[in-house]
């Protein structure tokens, strides 16, 4: 690709050193015109700390870099987007109540002839021209805040290019989008490769990498491990390139032994989504749930968690009937719930690794209304240890863990009650392949000791090399149920999209 297409962009033994942490260390990286080029490697491998030297957000130690054939000086953003080059990051940055075309231009609206004043019109045609260049469908007039997910990235990407840029570098652009908004994406990157654009492909999903990639670069602890065209690898070696292990390893599975079941939910409604769901969870078992987005895989936990209430059907706890009409009766119930927004719903960003540990269990290191810090510590530096949490300190902010270490907090947080159920709601999104790897070996300690473990999960992997059993929503309700032993990508799909139920006993 580099060859017949020419070198775009080559950063030269780059390297970058923090406090205590060497990020980079002699890194070259090249992009050739026009070709999509996936960067990859554990949280912690050096990818961000590359795009930041190579966007202007930070300054190089050593090294430097050459665009179009020429050595360049970047050291702001301002230089980069003047040299065309862009970066739409992970957490979009649009604002919602203003228009899509007040947001491509934002702060490079075109003036009127009259000075002072925004000419609307230009904005408005040049927008949906860049719009309609990329076969988007959507109204340049139309407010942000009603477009979805996926829309939003084109908007991003119309952005770029309003910036004349002929390299974006894309942050995990498919981590909240559908299967067939990533598709209109992909394509989307496809039709920009055409027209000359090099594209940097930032990743946790290898699968992704290998449907679009032309290359693929691979970070380990700040060093370049290789380079190679995506047709000399597979999955397995680049996972091997990544983390020093094999893709086996992803999904260590003990075997358990089933015991009594624990969990029961008898044509369970919550007048939305949910419609006539049973199940059983038994201790000791991993239940993987699989289906599309909007199957109703996340109103099943909420429904079982007391988040939603329940307006028909049972839910049992070791065969008793319980109503469990709120999350802290859930919780007094024995159960546990890690969300799928760990962001959002699950953390308390700007507090410490050790209060978010404990929050659940507060009463344990309370007395007479006050904390009981030595304990607090002791009880939240006991499950960092046990759950290999990596942190410079328990009173580091949460926000400055990586991914992985964030849901591993969270999952700390509910061992510390010590739950007989535990649902996980996409346990392992956005996070790198090493900490993937460990959130699924937790998980089956978990089952070993006789938790039982009901995970949500859009990664059809994960699913099958993680559960016991697996059951299939569409629509609302389960159609499909398998054993781990005759469960196929194929027979799963074929349920999550309306097929033939397979009704195998709980």
């Amino acid at each position: 690709m580099s060859a017949a297409n020419g070198t775009f962009l080559r950063m030269e033994h780059v390297s970058k050193a923090f406090p205590g942490v060497q990020a980079l260390e002699d890194v070259t990286f090249e992009v050739a015109r026009g070709e999509i080029h996936a960067l990859v490697g554990e949280n912690g491998a050096g990818k961000s700390t590359l795009m930041k030297i190579l966007t202007g957000a930070l300054l190089p130690d050593e090294g430097h870099i050459v665009l179009r054939g020429q050595p360049v000086n970047i050291s702001n953003p301002s230089d980069a987007q003047a040299l065309g080059i862009s970066m739409i990051h992970q957490e979009l940055a649009l604002i919602p109540y203003l228009t899509v075309g007040q947001n491509i231009f934002l702060g490079r609206e075109p003036e009127a002839k009259l000075p002072g004043f925004i000419d609307w019109g230009s904005l408005y045609r040049e927008a949906q021209a860049l719009l309609d260049r990329l076969n988007v469908e959507v109204n340049a007039r139309t407010e942000v805040s009603n477009l979805s997910i996926a829309q939003q990235q084109m908007v991003e990407v119309a952005k770029a290019l309003s910036l004349n840029a002929d390299l974006i570098a894309m942050d995990e652009p498919t981590s909240a989008l559908t299967r067939r908004e990533t598709e209109v994406l992909f394509e989307l990157m496809r039709s920009l490769k055409s027209q000359g654009v090099s594209i940097i492909f930032i990743s946790h999903r290898l699968e992704e990498v290998f449907q679009v990639a032309d290359r693929v670069t691979v970070l380990r602890d700040g060093r370049l491990i290789g380079t190679a065209p995506i047709s000399e690898l597979d999955e397995d070696q680049v996972v091997h390139m990544m983390v020093g292990r094999d893709l086996g390893e992803m999904y260590p599975k003990a075997q358990t032994e089933r015991q009594e079941v624990v969990l029961e939910a008898i044509n369970l409604e919550d007048g939305k989504e949910l419609r006539g769901v049973s199940l059983k969870l038994h201790r000791g078992e991993i239940v993987g749930v699989a289906g599309l987005i909007g199957a109703g895989r996340t109103a099943l936990a909420e429904t079982l968690f007391g988040v939603r209430p329940v307006t028909a059907g049972e839910i049992r706890i070791e065969g008793k009937p319980v109503k469990i009409g709120s999350p802290q009766r859930a919780i007094e119930m024995g159960m546990g719930l890690v969300p799928e927004d760990r962001k959002l719903q699950g953390l308390f960003l700007n507090m410490a690794v050790r209060e978010n540990i404990v929050l659940s269990a507060i009463r344990k290191v309370s007395a007479w209304g006050f904390v009981k810090f030595r304990e607090a510590e002791r009880l939240a530096g006991e499950f960092v240890r046990k759950l290999g949490i990596r942190t410079p300190s328990l009173r580091q902010r949460v926000r400055n863990l990586s991914g992985g270490n964030q849901q591993k907090v969270i999952i700390a947080r509910w061992l510390t009650l010590q739950p007989r159920i535990l649902i996980l709601d996409e346990p392992t999104r956005g996070i790198d392949v090493g900490a993937k790897a460990e959130i699924h070996a937790l998980m089956s300690q978990l089952a070993q000791q006789g938790v039982g473990v009901l995970m949500i999960s859009s990664e059809l992997p994960e699913v099958l090399g993680v559960s016991d059993r697996i059951i299939v929503m569409h629509e609302g309700r389960i159609t499909g149920r398998f054993t781990r032993e005759e469960a196929t990508q194929d027979s799963i799909m074929r349920a999550a999209t309306g097929g033939k139920e397979n009704n195998v006993a709980d």
